[in-house]
C-alpha cells in the first residue's frame, strides 16, 4: 500500500509538473522514478510468495490505469521488444 500511494504522489508531481514547466527536466525525473516504482510494485506482486491470478490482475490494474493503452503506431520498440511484441 505505502509504495502504491508513493506512485500516486508521483504521479500527481507529474501532472503539477506538465503544467508547470517548460523544460521538461523534472518531469523525466519523476517519470523516472515513477517507471522504477512500478517495476518494484510488479515485482512484489510477481514474486513466488504471493504470485496468482489475483495479483496478475492487480499488475494489469497498475499497467492499464498509469499506462494506458495506445495505438500500436505510437509504441517504439528496439529489436528484441519488437520480436517479443510481435510473437504475442
Amino acid at each position: 500500500m505505502d509504495m502504491l500511494d508513493d506512485l500516486k504522489k508521483i504521479d500527481a508531481l507529474i501532472d503539477t509538473h506538465i503544467k508547470l514547466d517548460d523544460s521538461g527536466f523534472m518531469v523525466s525525473q519523476y517519470e523516472a522514478k515513477k517507471v522504477k516504482l512500478i517495476a518494484n510494485i510488479i515485482d512484489c506482486l510477481a514474486s513466488p510468495a504471493i504470485q496468482s491470478p489475483q495479483s496478475f490482475s492487480i499488475i494489469e490494474s497498475i499497467l492499464l490505469k498509469y499506462y494506458p493503452l495506445k495505438d500500436k503506431g505510437d509504441l517504439k520498440y528496439d529489436d528484441d521488444m519488437a520480436q517479443l511484441a510481435a510473437s504475442i
